[in-house]
Order: C-alpha cells, then sequence, then structure tokens
C-alpha cells in the first residue's frame, strides 16, 4: 500500500510505503475519517512516536521503519528515493494510558479519566478515550471509585505487575509458538554477569519475553517487573571480551628468561663445547683456501685514501 502526503514544497505530493493488514486496507476504504496517523507519546521514551488510529475497529497501530541505505520505491510511473518501509503492529492502547495514570499517581488521588489523560505536547491522546472497552481495559491497571454516576481512576502498581505478567506469559506461549530461538541471547548475558545457565529454557524465554515488554513501559516499572518475575539481574552493560593483544604497562617488563645467554661471545663459547654434527664435520674438511668469511660482507669496510690537492 502506498500513500501520498504533501511535501510542502511545490515539487508534488511525495509517497510512502505501507505494510498494512488486509483488513485494514479494506477499512480504510470503506470510512476515510476512521484511519489516521497520529503522534503520540512512547510510553518506554517519553519522546513523541507515529501511531495509527483505527475508530472504525477500535485499534492502535504502531508504525515501525524499516531503513537500508541506497534504496529506492518505483511506484507506477515514478520514483521514491530513501526506500523506507513503514509496516503497523497492533498495540494494546492500555500501554500508552498507562503513561498518564502512573504520571497523575503522583498526586495520591482518584481523578476522572479526562483529567488524567491530557498533554499539551501530544493533544491526539483525548482519541484514546473514545474507545469502547476502555472502562473494562482500566480494571486491569486501577483502582475505580463512582460518585454520582461519574466514574474516578487512580493507578495501581499491584494490579498493573499482574496484567504485565500476563502480557509475558502470553508472549512466551507466542515466542514458543512460532519456535523462535532465545537462548543464544539470555545466556550471553548469563556468562557475563557471572550468573549460571539454566537448563531450564522457560526462563530463557521470560528473560527475553521480559525485553519484549519493557520496550512499552518505562525503565522504573520494567525494573519492578524483574524482581516481581524473580528474574536474576542482568548487568547494565555487557563487557567486551578479553583482547588476545598483549597488555602494555607503565612499568618496566620483567624479563622471565635470561636473555643473556644468547649474547656473541656466549654462543662462541658454546660452539666450542658442543659436539659437532656429521654434517659439519664434512664442512670442516673443505678446502676453504681462497674463500671470505660471511662476516666480510656485512663488516665495515676501509675508508679510501685520499691524497691532498
Amino acid at each position: 500500500m502506498a500513500g501520498r502526503a504533501n511535501c510542502g514544497d511545490g515539487v508534488g505530493t511525495r509517497q510512502h510505503v505501507f505494510l498494512l493488514p488486509e483488513y485494514l486496507k479494506d477499512a480504510s476504504k470503506k470510512m476515510k475519517s476512521g484511519l489516521m496517523f497520529i503522534k503520540l507519546v512512547n510510553p518506554c521514551s517519553g519522546e513523541g512516536a507515529l501511531y495509527l488510529l483505527n475508530m472504525c475497529l477500535q485499534q492502535l497501530f504502531e508504525i515501525k521503519v524499516f531503513k537500508e541505505k541506497h534504496h529506492s520505491w518505483f511506484i507506477n510511473q515514478s520514483v521514491q528515493s530513501g526506500g523506507l518501509l513503514y509496516f503497523a503492529t497492533p498495540m494494546d492502547p492500555l500501554f500508552l494510558l498507562l503513561h498518564y495514570l502512573i504520571k497523575a499517581d503522583k498526586e495520591g488521588k482518584f481523578q476522572p479519566l479526562d483529567q488524567v489523560v491530557v498533554d499539551d505536547m501530544f493533544p491526539d491522546c483525548i482519541l484514546l478515550l473514545k474507545f469502547l472497552e476502555l472502562e473494562k481495559l482500566l480494571r486491569h491497571v486501577t483502582e475505580e471509585k463512582e460518585i454520582d454516576q461519574k466514574k474516578y481512576y487512580k493507578y495501581s502498581k499491584e494490579k498493573t505487575l499482574k496484567w504485565l505478567e500476563k502480557k509475558v506469559n502470553q508472549t512466551v506461549a507466542a515466542l514458543k509458538t512460532n519456535n523462535v530461538n532465545v537462548g543464544a541471547r539470555v545466556q550471553s548475558i548469563a556468562f557475563f554477569s557471572g550468573h549460571q545457565i539454566s537448563s531450564d529454557k522457560e526462563e530463557d524465554y521470560v528473560h527475553y519475553a521480559h525485553g519484549l515488554i519493557s520496550d512499552y513501559i518505562s525503565k522504573e516499572l520494567s525494573d519492578d517487573l524483574s524482581k516481581y518475575l524473580k528474574l536474576p539481574e542482568s548487568p547494565a552493560s555487557l563487557p567486551n571480551p578479553p583482547s588476545k593483544k598483549v597488555k602494555l604497562s607503565d612499568g618496566p617488563v620483567e624479563a622471565k628468561e635470561d636473555y643473556t645467554k644468547f649474547n656473541t661471545k656466549d654462543l662462541k663459547t658454546e660452539k666450542k663445547n658442543s659436539k659437532m654434527t656429521a654434517a659439519q664435520k664434512a664442512l670442516a674438511k673443505v678446502d676453504k683456501t681462497g674463500m671470505k668469511s660471511i662476516d666480510s660482507f656485512f663488516g665495515a669496510k676501509p675508508l679510501k685514501k685520499v691524497g691532498k690537492f
């Protein structure tokens, strides 16, 4: 699917290539206003990110980008430089709502949802409140009160961790179903952190699934989830493997062998004392008259006498 976007440079519209589910493409044809791109906060980094919202199907999609150098797209009779490939994957909107609930929890009181989900930088966040099953979703992560037929919510850490644990278990099941190999990555972390590599592959899957879920929550909540799942702590960064090169030191290098035994004087003495082989004895019998020593070819040349003018 190729989408158009106005570049505003007077040249024309720029087209982008998207990979979308077939049902999403059909829904966009039926109701153009139901499919829209919006900019919302990324719950992990806190920065802005692009999302696709389909109000007809009540679904939220995150937009990922695949990028390689020196690629272009041939679209009909035009060539679009850049070669970016966008693809949309379904996402639970509760991850985005959780960001605002945790932020509002600093006040420590129950609040109506329209006072919680407020963001001057990303005003489109209020569109998240239009999901029909919103109240059902919020029960997983909040405490709820109803006063005068109006509902008030407060973030619950205990409920959230239980909900995230279910998400991890669902991810583990999906990894196993799709035969995703996660052992190599987990074992490399265990090697550098000093932990024993567990023979139980279930722990490897939980480690990997926790890492995937952590892309949608804050660092603090990710650490709390790790403790809740009783996962061993992993190092902040993996150390580099030891170098094979000789390490240099500022101090003098202490010789482990007596290198003075290779001095020229000692070698001559050793030659006299050592026994000669059969080849050496045969060479000694050769007439060396008129032959020059090999040392004479490498010695210093005598200076020629220069007469006075």
